[in-house]
């Protein structure tokens, strides 16, 4: 059981969860309550969105670790899949995942009243699959697919809550609500994912960089040197510093986010710069990996601090 959880990163299935439970209940929910509106999905129909999501995500992780079983042996000197649970068993549980995964993107698709949307689920399983076998080899292109496909978790819970919304509102409002400030929302949180994923990818590169030579790989420290993805990675996360402060300037100027982007987010990116800049072994970049995996964490988490604004009226919409 242990080798299996590891295989699926329980860990990280039980944050994808947790960033959808967010953007429903601390996102969706207080601002709509501030625009006099309220969730029309039925928590049911978000609950299969949830397991649909998850079960794809898992199927991602067995089938990468299927397909890196040579590189893991010199990046980490361990291997699950292989050893712990045999290659055709790791097989059946990534095409289990997918077509339950597939199949229940479908039926919450259906009850969205848009079934042509269960093809995003068809779509996202195949490009995990030839991340895997192929993209992942490929100068920037898996790195950008990964950012693409993290920032999409908190894009369905909008993506999938909209079309109830439209179809409650248009018969009961007066007129047809705006629902643009929900996609902003949730996009804010959506763009973090993005550029902080993108840095992350990075740094696992240049972390993973003697296996990835050995095996041909083309990944950014292969083709551009691992002195230059450092650079790389280390604007992507100035950026994303840079790009927080603009957003709290502009649109969220209160004190309480502040103190959390500058807490929580900044002072610890500021850290991860600082590792990649000295580091000299893989234990400092897969420190500082780690460190930006909590970062995305925290800002998943800030959205705690958006509900508890909205309930205070402490952020007027």
């Amino acid at each position: 059981m242990k080798a299996f959880l590891k295989l699926i990163r329980f860990p990280n299935l039980l944050i994808v969860v947790m960033t959808m439970l967010l953007m429903r209940y601390a996102i969706l929910g207080p601002v709509l309550g501030k625009m006099n509106m309220a969730l029309q999905s039925s928590w049911f129909d978000f609950l299969i969105l949830v397991f649909a999501t998850m079960l794809i995500t898992a199927g991602g992780y067995v089938i990468n670790d299927y397909f890196d079983i040579k590189t893991d042996l010199i990046n980490r000197g361990r291997v699950i899949v292989g050893t712990k649970i045999p290659r055709r068993q790791a097989m059946m549980w990534h095409n289990l995942f997918n077509i339950t995964g597939v199949a229940a993107g479908f039926y919450v698709s259906a009850k969205a009243g848009y079934i042509w949307l269960g093809i995003l689920f068809l779509v996202v399983s195949g490009l995990l699959y030839f991340y895997s076998a192929s993209y992942k080899r490929q100068f920037l292109i898996g790195n950008i697919l990964v950012a693409v496909l993290t920032a999409m978790v908190p894009m369905l819970v909008v993506i999938f809550e909209a079309p109830a919304l439209y179809q409650y509102y248009v018969i009961n409002a007066i007129k047809v609500p705006d629902l643009s400030i929900i996609f902003y929302w949730v996009g804010g949180f959506a763009v973090f994912a993005f550029l902080t994923t993108l840095s992350r990818e990075i740094i696992k590169d240049i972390e993973d960089f003697e296996g990835d030579v050995a095996y041909g790989r083309n990944t950014v420290p292969v083709v551009i040197g691992i002195r230059t993805s450092k650079i790389v990675s280390v604007c992507l996360v100035f950026i994303t510093i840079l790009a927080l402060y603009l957003v709290w300037y502009f649109y969220l100027n209160y004190l309480i986010t502040f103190v959390y982007v500058t807490a929580a987010l900044a002072l610890p990116m500021g850290y991860v710069i600082f590792q990649i800049i000295v580091s000299q072994s893989r234990i400092q970049l897969h420190s500082a990996s780690r460190i930006m995996k909590i970062i995305m964490l925290a800002g998943i988490l800030y959205s705690v601090v958006v509900k508890i604004t909205l309930t205070y009226n402490l952020i007027l919409i």
